[in-house]
């Protein structure tokens, strides 16, 4: 990234989002039936490069157990009503109707309710019943807290995911989690995120984690950049981290972290950038969102939307467009990239002629801010 000077003794580098680059075929073409999607995390395969995101208004266990025989994954959040509430469909179909003036309030009501190892174990299990790997997550500040429940209860992959995480948090308040420590004490792979630079990646990445999610998630939902002020261009935040990848694969003798991009993939064409920008996956919220067996009945929110103190997201409606399959894998009946999402990937790398993620990772990019 260039540095511009925005004023006397300021400087800032240029960066681009998915909207700001475009991705050039080659002299080659495939069949996209021919081509590999497949994506592997340590010991865990699948046919689709993505997860879902940890979020109420997109996995309940029940889509979880969907999204993971399509082929994908699905990551319950722990910390949301799944956990809080025994039958958390009364609270979905609540937050489904309120008045937008009030949902902020009434949705920080209903996540005030305390988290119950009970349900934790309980959703895990039931996922875990259904033969699909389980994914969840929890924030960097209930994990020291409650990490051995969720691996005593069956966990396959473990999600830390907040706006922005550091290996080097600093506090004179409470103890702050040691990433280091704590990943290697796990017996599973461990998924980190957000983070947006070459050094954040690289200290994530030295800790231990199998992955590192780039971005800040929410997406659609989240308002950090209103309320904060902090916002990433990914485009160019998920090219920094893949090299710091790169740099890291030299460092400690070809040790792989697989790349992530958490945030601003909202239609497939966001997927194919992303990919090209160096991600072996994505993890994606608001097209998820808009499946009917979504709980958020068409609405879509973060956990930043409820926080206690600041909150930093709205309940966005996002109305349906399909099923599930139908979002993932197809068929669509829009023209518009919210449907047959990696139907499209598979298009766009044979159109560029590439046939797996790794190959297509090397795709000319141009930047196009027509």
């Amino acid at each position: 990234m260039n540095d511009i000077e925005i004023g006397p003794g300021k400087r800032a580098k240029t960066a681009y989002s998915f909207d700001d680059i475009a991705i050039v075929p080659s002299r080659r073409t495939r069949e996209a039936d021919e081509v590999s999607i497949q994506w592997q995390i340590d010991a865990y395969k699948f046919e689709l490069p993505m997860l879902a995101a940890p979020m109420d208004s997109v996995v309940s266990p029940e889509t979880a157990i969907e999204i993971g025989k399509i082929g994908g994954v699905g990551v319950l959040n722990l910390e949301g009503l799944w956990t809080r509430h025994e039958d958390p469909r009364i609270a979905l179909g609540e937050i489904a109707s309120l008045p937008q003036e009030q949902a902020i309030s009434r949705m920080q009501e209903l996540y005030a309710a305390p988290i119950r190892e009970d349900l934790i174990k309980s959703r895990i299990a039931e996922i875990r019943a259904a033969g699909v790997t389980v994914a969840a997550a929890l924030s960097p500040q209930r994990t020291a807290e409650l990490h051995k429940t969720v691996v005593a209860a069956g966990v396959d992959l473990f999600v830390i995911r907040g706006t922005t995480v550091s290996a080097e948090h600093v506090s004179n308040k409470v103890e702050p989690l040691n990433l280091k420590k704590f990943i290697y004490e796990l017996d599973v792979p461990v998924i980190v995120g957000g983070c947006a630079t070459a050094t954040g990646a690289l200290h994530l990445m030295r800790a231990g984690a199998a992955g590192v999610l780039v971005g800040f998630g929410g997406g659609s939902s989240h308002t950090t950049r209103t309320v904060l002020g902090i916002a990433v261009p990914m485009a160019s935040a998920v090219a920094e981290v893949a090299s710091a990848r790169r740099d890291y694969m030299d460092e400690s003798g070809g040790r792989y972290v697989h790349v992530i991009a958490d945030g601003s993939v909202g239609r497939s064409g966001d997927i194919a950038k992303a990919i090209a920008c160096g991600a072996d996956a994505v993890m994606m919220g608001s097209p998820l969102a808009r499946a009917t067996q979504a709980p958020g009945k068409g609405w879509h929110w973060g956990s930043e939307a409820h926080h206690s103190e600041l909150p930093r997201g709205d309940r966005v409606h996002v109305g349906t467009v399909g099923t599930l399959k139908d979002i993932l894998v197809g068929p669509s009946h829009t023209a518009d990239g919210s449907m047959n999402l990696f139907g499209a990937l598979r298009r766009a790398m044979g159109t560029c002629g590439y046939s797996d993620l790794k190959e297509f990772q090397r795709v000319e990019v141009v930047v196009d801010r027509a």
